[in-house]
């Protein structure tokens, strides 16, 4: 747990030897069960380099268009801070957390591993 808790820490201190700015546009869609429950559209601009040799991050904020079903539109702040690292050649671990502004505040942690054949 106390590797999630440094992982914006060390996104934003550390001093990368590889970086550089990105955009990103991200649309994510929910549904439960058969009902749709809308749309967010984040169009961030962001920054990602590396911590140390086989260990990067990323930091990338900007506006969130929220489109619920049956809702008002509305736009929102929202960011993601994450770090990769390369555990083998084939192996690497991820872990992010973001966030988006209104109403209710929200934010959530993942967490996951990526293998290449």
């Amino acid at each position: 747990m106390k590797f999630l808790a440094i992982l914006p820490a060390a996104a934003i201190f550390a001093a990368p030897a590889v970086a550089g700015p990105y955009v990103n546009t991200e649309s994510n869609s929910s549904w439960y069960g058969a009902d749709a429950l809308g749309t967010v559209i984040e169009l961030h601009g962001g920054y990602e380099g590396e911590i140390t040799e086989g260990v990067g991050y990323y930091v990338q904020a900007g506006p969130a268009l929220v489109l619920p079903e049956g809702g008002s539109n509305d736009t929102q702040f929202s960011g993601k801070a994450g770090v990769v690292a390369d555990v083998t050649d084939e192996l690497e671990v991820y872990g992010e957390y973001a966030f988006i502004t209104g109403d209710e505040f929200g934010s959530n942690v993942k967490v996951g591993a990526t293998y290449r054949f």
